[in-house]
C-alpha cells in the first residue's frame, strides 16, 4: 500500500510518501516540503500548494492520502492557514479519486512513538529509525508528514474519515 501524507501549512507543507503494509517494514518513497513566500497573496500561496500536491498525487499514484486533522490553536491566523492548506490537500485527493484519512496530531504521535504527547524531536527520531534513514528528515514538517503516512499505514483510515 502506498500512502501520500500531508502535514498542511501555508508557509511549509510537508509531503511524505511511504510504501508498506501492517506488520511489514515501511519504505520511504519521497519526502518534500512545499514552501510559499509569507508575503505572497493568499490565493497564490494556495495555488502553489495545490499544484504541488496534485503533481505529487499524479506522480506517486497513492492508494490513500492521509491529512493531519486541523485542531484548535490559540492563534487564529495559524489555524486558518493550516485549515486552508488542509482543504487543498483534500481537494487534490478527491480530484484524483483517492480515499482520504484524517488523523489527529496525538493519534499520529501515539502510532509512531507510543505516546500521544511526544515532542517533535521524539517523533523525528522514531520516523528516522522506523524508516531506516541515514539522517533525520528536515524540517519538522517533513518528519511529521512521514509520521502521518506511517500512522495511516498501520491504523488505516479512522472511522468517519474525510
Amino acid at each position: 500500500m502506498r500512502v501520500l501524507a500531508v502535514d498542511p501549512g501555508l508557509t511549509r507543507c510537508g509531503v511524505g510518501v511511504v510504501d508498506g503494509l501492517p506488520g511489514r517494514r515501511a519504505r520511504l518513497v519521497e519526502v518534500a516540503v512545499v514552501r510559499t513566500p509569507v508575503d505572497a497573496p493568499l490565493a497564490e500561496r494556495l495555488l502553489a500548494v495545490s499544484e504541488a500536491l496534485e503533481l505529487a498525487v499524479a506522480r506517486h499514484r497513492p492508494d490513500a492520502v492521509a491529512v493531519e486533522r486541523v485542531f484548535s490553536r490559540h492563534d487564529v491566523s495559524t489555524v486558518m492557514g493550516t485549515a486552508q492548506a488542509s482543504g487543498v490537500a483534500l481537494l487534490a485527493a478527491a480530484r484524483a479519486g483517492v480515499p482520504v484519512g484524517l488523523h489527529t496530531p496525538s493519534e499520529v504521535k501515539a502510532a509512531v512513538t507510543g505516546s500521544g504527547r511526544a515532542g517533535k524531536a521524539q517523533v523525528t527520531a522514531m520516523v528516522t529509525r522506523i524508516l531506516g534513514l541515514d539522517e533525520a528528515p528536515r524540517p519538522a514538517d517533513a518528519a511529521d508528514a512521514l509520521a502521518l503516512a506511517l500512522c495511516h499505514l498501520w491504523r488505516g483510515a479512522p472511522a468517519g474519515g474525510a
